[in-house]
């Protein structure tokens, strides 16, 4: 499937010193896809950057031919994005 980066998502990802590998892993890779407002979804998985732990979200939209990034961020508050779920603590 192709995945596509909007312009205004690239202009974003550069000023949070985000890498578009980053995102397109996440995307094709996710730890946990979660329902996003309207028709998105939003990819996570975490990542290890100077030897710290965070989490990667991409939002984007899907549709039959190909995925569509709108926006990512990294932040370090990985608990309070996380989905736990039932009797898994990862």
């Amino acid at each position: 499937m192709n995945i596509e980066i909007i312009p205004i998502a690239v202009k974003k990802l550069q000023k949070r010193k985000i890498r578009q590998e980053w995102v397109i892993d996440a995307v094709k890779n996710p730890e946990q896809v979660l329902e996003g407002y309207g028709y998105r979804e939003v990819a996570q998985k975490k990542i290890i950057i100077n030897e710290k732990q965070y989490l990667i979200r991409v939002v984007y939209e899907r549709n039959d031919s190909k995925i569509t990034v709108v926006t990512a961020y990294v932040t370090s508050q990985v608990e309070r994005y996380w989905k736990k779920e039932e009797g898994n603590e990862n």
